[in-house]
């Protein structure tokens, strides 16, 4: 597989596992249409901060967790008066690029630039998707080609569902020699094997169109040199269309009938031969050999057969899940009238995404339940969109990250006015909680920041161990037990003003039987081979000792 090289790749390519760990610190909440200082705990957050780091801090909670990701990168235009600042000469990433890439950074490209951004934040978000997740990145052709090679490599080119294309409705430079009127939405799946068949139907696809129809009937007689005439038996109880009536023996019309057939109560009620070319003889048998109960075709549609009253014999396919999705996106809104939406409850955003585009995408697969994260939020229109699917049905939860300081400003008051409602537009149940990226869980010598609250830290040890967040467990034991997991009980023995130490006074206090057992402590003092026998292991907190 073709792969893309750049200058300063080599030091990018693992540079988030580098990435320190910060807290979240809790800034307000907001419910019920009113902001306090307490949590909200709804499940929807606002982080305000470098979403690199940020997307790292989510990793202890949210890892494989997240069903949908989308973004919208800067597109690398080079255009620097716009709200958010759409090149890479950006204060933040040139220092960001001078401390990660060191001096080789100077020499690089602006698509070197946006190279080195991207790919630590795609190897993150790849982490916090779920496997039967999918991630949509919008852009256009400053670093399409790019984005698509970085994102098989990471991916894997077997997961890209596809290149959407989304007609942008204007917005084109009128002396350009070709009018771009287009964006791209690169969208891929975690795992393909498990992607889900969307639920959707384009909408610009009339209503009169047969998708609409909740079932679809054709013949399934098809003479010619590809369907060579054979026989099926119809079996009494085979169904007919029709209440009742006798189709007679024939051999002028297809299908032929070797004898009457003989419809009551809409079954057969003699067995039967037909003869005929056929277009769907396989599932057709596969129905008679089952019962006559429905069958799945090839898009996994449930599939009967059934005697019209012509003598026709048609497939029947039930359609409860109809899906037509296209990969070109047209009618969807355009930036244009989104940011004269937002200026009318006063937000000045240039090129904000249509929330219509965004919530259709969000539709493309089944989001009730599950989270959706955005680390390049903007203006707020991808928790918009959420916002909307939930006051349709079902529930959803967002997250969403942003660095510039008109998050307050912008991104929250427009999901406020969203929640509160604005204009002619009525109110949606929502609440949020915002915050603000706080301490690292390590200092510069790699020692424990015990400047950090307790339950922060348990949460960071548990997650290193297990890659699963930790939940309150039932289990009684110790206070300083974090839970069980895979047979293996976890323990954090951590006092903030005296060292602590793995003995056997320590172990007296353990209730919970378990394979195995881990515990961090200051300092151990139980026998090597006993710690063997009983399968213990022992694991020293980084922390500055010389304070005690």
């Amino acid at each position: 597989m073709p792969t893309l090289h750049w200058i300063g790749k080599d030091k990018v390519i693992n540079h988030h596992l580098d990435v320190p760990y910060r807290v979240l610190d809790h800034q307000y909440g907001f419910e019920n249409g009113e902001q306090s200082e307490k949590e909200t705990n709804s499940g929807n957050k606002i982080i305000h901060g470098d979403n690199l780091e940020a997307l790292k801090s989510l990793l202890p909670e949210y890892e494989g967790k997240i069903k949908c990701i989308y973004i919208d990168p800067p597109y690398n235009t080079g255009n620097e008066g716009w709200v958010y600042n759409d090149n890479v000469n950006d204060p933040k990433i040139k220092k960001w690029l001078h401390e990660v890439v060191g001096k080789e950074g100077e020499d690089l490209s602006r698509h070197d630039k946006w190279l080195c951004m991207m790919y630590p934040r795609l190897k993150l978000l790849h982490k916090l998707l779920k496997q039967e997740g999918v991630i949509f990145i919008s852009i256009d052709d400053n670093e399409q080609a790019n984005l698509k090679l970085t994102l098989d490599e990471i991916f894997g080119a077997k997961n890209l569902i596809t290149n959407f294309t989304w007609k942008t409705d204007g917005n084109f430079d009128n002396q350009a020699k070709v009018k771009i009127n287009h964006e791209y939405i690169l969208a891929y799946a975690k795992n393909i094997d498990l992607l889900e068949h969307p639920n959707v139907i384009d909408p610009n696809i009339g209503k009169e169109s047969k998708l609409f129809k909740s079932e679809i009937r054709n013949t399934i007689v098809k003479n010619g040199p590809k369907n060579p005439i054979s026989e099926i038996i119809l079996p009494i109880g085979f169904p007919a269309s029709f209440e009742e009536g006798i189709i007679k023996a024939r051999s002028d019309s297809w299908p032929h009938y070797l004898s009457d057939a003989v419809i009551k109560d809409s079954k057969l009620q003699n067995s039967i031969i037909v003869k005929s070319g056929w277009s769907s003889k396989a599932i057709a048998e596969t129905f008679i050999n089952n019962n006559l109960n429905p069958v799945k075709d090839s898009k996994g549609q449930d599939t009967i057969f059934q005697i019209t009253s012509t003598g026709a014999i048609e497939n029947v396919k039930i359609r409860s899940n109809t899906s037509h999705v296209v990969s070109s996106l047209q009618n969807m809104g355009n930036t244009q009238n989104m940011s004269s939406e937002l200026k009318s409850i006063g937000i000045n955003f240039d090129y904000p995404k249509p929330v219509t585009l965004i919530q259709y995408l969000l539709s493309l697969i089944n989001t009730d339940g599950e989270i959706v994260l955005d680390s390049f939020a903007g203006s707020g229109t991808t928790a918009h969109a959420v916002l909307n699917l939930n006051n349709l049905s079902g529930k959803r939860n967002f997250i969403l990250i942003e660095m510039m300081s008109y998050v307050e400003t912008i991104t929250i008051e427009r999901i406020k006015n969203v929640i509160n409602g604005y204009g002619e537009r009525l109110g949606v149940k929502g609440n949020f909680d915002y915050y603000n990226l706080g301490q690292s869980l390590f200092n510069e010598n790699n020692e424990l920041n015990e400047g950090i609250c307790l339950n922060k830290l348990r949460n960071y040890i548990y997650f290193t161990e297990t890659h699963h967040p930790l939940n309150t467990s039932t289990i009684i034991d110790n206070e300083y037990f974090l839970d069980i997991y895979n047979q293996t009980s976890y323990y954090f023995y951590y006092k903030v003003d005296e060292l602590t130490a793995l003995d056997d006074v320590f172990l007296g206090t353990i209730k919970t039987k378990a394979e195995q057992y881990i515990i961090y402590a200051d300092n151990c003092l139980l026998n090597a081979d006993f710690m063997k026998k009983h399968n213990i292991i022992f694991k020293k907190i980084p922390r500055d000792i010389t304070k005690f």
